[in-house]
């Protein structure tokens, strides 16, 4: 839990972050794939070694990390595109949102998927 509060926290924070500071100079959707590829890394190496301590081959594991995080990924960039472009709804809110969607469905991913042979 605290792993994956503390990944949440970071993505949370970062994604907000680079957003109000680059929103001026980059599309919506470029500054989301940024923090995106940059999030996911974060997440899957703190998952790996400190959550399921895997020691499978690391190559592998990130490419499954992005199939489990592909689907949320993509979901919560059209969202934030749609709520904030076509909705007028702040970003903040708009982000802080989507990740309770996102939280639930990337553990239960990992666990069953990404680091499966790790049990």
């Amino acid at each position: 839990m605290l792993v994956g509060g503390g990944n949440t926290v970071f993505a949370y924070v970062f994604t907000v972050a680079v957003y109000y500071l680059f929103q001026a100079k980059f599309h919506l959707v470029l500054i989301t794939v940024f923090t995106n590829v940059v999030c996911i890394t974060v997440s899957f190496f703190s998952n790996k070694f400190l959550v399921f301590k895997s020691k499978s081959h690391w190559f592998l594991e990130y490419l499954r990390c992005y199939v489990v995080y592909g689907g949320s990924t993509l979901l919560g960039i059209a969202g934030l595109w749609l709520l904030v472009s076509q909705f007028g709804v702040p970003f903040w809110i708009a982000q802080a949102g989507l990740m309770v969607i996102s939280v639930v469905f990337s553990y239960v991913g990992h666990r069953k998927f990404t680091f499966k042979s790790a049990r």
